[in-house]
Order: C-alpha cells, then sequence, then structure tokens
C-alpha cells in the first residue's frame, strides 16, 4: 500500500507491503521507489517491504533550500519514517544513492540493520577521482544550460543501451526527466561531498556488495571496500550495467533471496 508520513521538515510517500522482517529499499538518485518494481512481487512473499521516495524524489516533498539536502539527513529521514513505524530492527538493500544513504545509517545507528545489501554504489562519493570530477562537472553543466530531460535521457541510454531493453530505457527516462531541477541538482551536489572513509571498518553488520560486471565504476572498486569491512562479502552479476535491479531482476533476486535467506 502506497502511504505518505509527515516527518520534520518533509513528507515522505512509501511503499508498504507484504509481512515478516522488514526489508527497507533505498532507490537511486534521481529515480523513485520504482527502482524496485521487479523485487516488489518475489520479495513480498517472505518480508514486509518498506519502499520510500527519498526527499526531493517522486511524490515525496522537494525542500527549496540546498542545506535541506544530503546522505546524511536523507539517513535521518529514513530513521525517522521507521522510527514512526514502530520498526526497530530491519535488514537493508541501497541501490547508487540509497546505497550511499544505507552505509551512513549504518554507522550512525550501528544496531538497526539485521543485514545491509549494497548495490553499485560507493563508500566515499568524494574520492572517486577523475570519473567522479567528470561526473560532477557534466552534470552540473547539462543541468543549468538544457534543464532535466537531456541528463535524463543521457542516464537513461548509459544505463540501458541495449535494442532490447528499450522498454526499460524509456521507463527509466520517464521518471527521471519529471525531476524537480533544483531538487536533483542539490541531492546530486551533496551526494559528490559525501563519504564515510575509514568508518567503514566499524561496520560490523553482515553485509553482501552487489557488483555489475559493466558499471560506472570498476569491480575492484568495490572489491577494495568490501575487503575493509569485518563481515562483508562480494557478489557480482555478469551481463549488467548499473540498473541491475531492471535489467538482471532474476539474477539479482536469487542472490539476494539466497543472502536474507542464509543463516
Amino acid at each position: 500500500m502506497i502511504q505518505k508520513i509527515n516527518l520534520p521538515g518533509v513528507s515522505i510517500e512509501y511503499l508498504d507491503t507484504g509481512e515478516g522482517e522488514v526489508l527497507l529499499l533505498l532507490h537511486g538518485l534521481g529515480s523513485t521507489k520504482a527502482d524496485w518494481d521487479k523485487q516488489i512481487a518475489p520479495f513480498a512473499k517472505k518480508y514486509r517491504l518498506i519502499a520510500p521516495d527519498f526527499r526531493g524524489h517522486g511524490n515525496s516533498s522537494k525542500p527549496k533550500k540546498s542545506l535541506e539536502y544530503g546522505v546524511t539527513i536523507c539517513a535521518e529521514d529514513m530513521k525517522l519514517l521507521l522510527d514512526e513505524l514502530d520498526i526497530t530492527k530491519c535488514s537493508v538493500i541501497g541501490f547508487s544513492m540509497g546505497g550511499a544513504v544505507a552505509f551512513e545509517m549504518a554507522i550512525k545507528y550501528p544496531t538497526l540493520f539485521t543485514k545491509m545489501i549494497i548495490v553499485n554504489t560507493a563508500p566515499d562519493f568524494n574520492n572517486l577521482g577523475w570519473f567522479g570530477k567528470k561526473m560532477v562537472w557534466e552534470r552540473t553543466l547539462s543541468l543549468k544550460l538544457r534543464g532535466m530531460e537531456p541528463l535524463a535521457n543521457k542516464v537513461a541510454k548509459g544505463m540501458f543501451p541495449e535494442n532490447k531493453q528499450e522498454h526499460l530505457r524509456q521507463a527509466f527516462y520517464n521518471r527521471a526527466k519529471v525531476n524537480d531541477v533544483n531538487a536533483y541538482y542539490n541531492s546530486f551536489r551533496t551526494l559528490m561531498k559525501w563519504g564515510i572513509g575509514e568508518k567503514i571498518k566499524s561496520i560490523k553488520t553482515l553485509a553482501l556488495v552487489v557488483a555489475s560486471e559493466m558499471d560506472y565504476t570498476p569491480i575492484s572498486l568495490k572489491k577494495a571496500y568490501v575487503d575493509k569491512m569485518p563481515n562483508a562479502s562480494l557478489a557480482v552479476v555478469g551481463n549488467s550495467r548499473h540498473g541491475v535491479t531492471m535489467d538482471q531482476p532474476e539474477e539479482f533476486n536469487r542472490i539476494i533471496l539466497n543472502f536474507m535467506e542464509d543463516e
């Protein structure tokens, strides 16, 4: 069921479906809870799913001030949402920016997560080298000169370039193009300044990092931070790009359910 809740300074729309152990699903930058459309039905058979739209995204409210954005603020929103729902323990799957929020929550609320799954992301967006600098420059310039639609089109094509993926490309473009430019820019800008550094070594939660074979950043980057985490392992999805929840849902779902069910 789609619901909306008022938190301090922001309203958050979220999907609440299924029963059992809670699984918090955190979407990527410029997208919505629709990132999880191919996971909802199979996961809801065994788990209670909470899938929110972050502030500035989807049908959640879009603050005007730049200071009202950031990974840390989104992490606080998610904790407040869980508190309002009387959820004191859950597992989390964070995709892209959602993975950053999951990392932040794991640091700030170390007893909250039973398990955590990090998908095609990094613990330090402020330390991505030339790739990060290029992304900031290109996206900032595109947003300022051309608005949201051209950037949405470019990102959608990069995620789903194959002819057979046209339906995925169009679906992602349709939800990305309607982003509020100010909200997207503030979310993006603050994300690219965020990182947890050596705090990653303190995350003791049982963790799985899922990496796509053809993600924006190499598998070696994911392996490097997995090696810093006391209880983490790495799974690689072949023939997949950044949007693995959408372009390889069957394999992704299999990996996730196996990890969740493994005692």
